[in-house]
């Protein structure tokens, strides 16, 4: 995909997630935005994968550790062609198969059952192990959110992936500022990240914007020549982002919106959609 059909692509991602989280009234819209060029850019461009064959055994494994950030991944499996957009309206609906937090026995794609912080990037460590004690070639992504790693869990997982070289495993960290209870800064400081990270042996590479499609493409061309180590993309994005009423604010963490926040958001997002389509 070139730039311009991965902006589309993850604009109709956005209008997935707010559809899911409004029709649930309930989720966590905000860090499903921030992620969504990164959640697009994997899913279409990056990690060797088959909609059809999700088992495959060569296929590239995705970990979202910030798992209730699960409708910004169930609005990319859709729109990969994993299963109907429609379905995304029976998001945490009862007897739905689209839990709150990502489900690996039911939801096609999902490589990881995930939700309690901190526990996923340990998951994808074991992955990442796993592939290197079987020569497999398979990669292996991991998406933490910036109050995530606030957890002590992370380090340990991060020590064990740096001791052992797993040089096929990429840890992103989605830096969006802000948690549940306001600024990470102010909560529990993680800062600084990528100090942080290159003390446990990764390879650090800082993404200024990570809601920018060719920063993103450079970050992950360079993770696939590190070799030796791990490495952490450590990503600046906008919380809420594409949503005006939404983006730098805490409240909207883990909030759905009412009937006319969502005509309002559609409504935005079908401006945007024009605007790409007369690129």
């Amino acid at each position: 995909m070139n730039k311009l059909e991965l902006e589309k692509t993850a604009n109709e991602i956005r209008k997935g997630i707010i559809t899911a989280v409004h029709s649930a009234k309930a989720g966590h819209p905000g860090g499903s935005l921030s992620a969504t060029e990164l959640f697009t850019y994997l899913y279409f461009e990056e990690m060797n994968i088959d909609p059809k064959n999700p088992k495959k055994q060569n296929r590239d494994r995705f970990v979202l550790s910030k798992g209730h950030t699960s409708p910004g991944l169930y609005s990319t499996l859709a729109q990969r062609g994993y299963f109907s957009i429609e379905d995304l309206k029976s998001f945490r609906h009862l007897d739905s198969y689209l839990q709150g937090h990502p489900d690996m026995k039911h939801i096609p794609g999902v490589d990881m059952s995930s939700g309690s912080l901190g526990q996923g990037i340990s998951a994808a460590v074991g992955m990442a192990l796993s592939a290197k004690l079987s020569n497999d070639s398979y990669r292996v992504y991991t998406l933490l959110g910036d109050g995530e790693i606030q957890e002590g869990q992370v380090w340990e997982a991060s020590m064990f992936a740096g001791a052992r070289k797993l040089d096929n495993l990429v840890v992103i960290v989605d830096n969006n500022g802000l948690q549940i209870d306001g600024k990470i800064e102010d909560v529990c400081s993680p800062y600084p990240i990528d100090k942080k990270f290159e003390a446990f042996n990764f390879h650090v590479i800082n993404v200024v914007d990570g809601n920018d499609f060719e920063q993103l493409k450079c970050a992950f061309d360079e993770a696939k020549q590190t070799k030796g180590m791990p490495t952490a993309i450590i990503m600046k994005t906008v919380k809420g982002k594409g949503i005006s009423y939404m983006e730098n604010q805490a409240s909207w963490h883990g909030k759905a919106p009412n009937d006319e926040e969502y005509a309002i958001a559609i409504a935005e997002l079908e401006k945007v959609g024009e605007a790409l389509c007369q690129k």
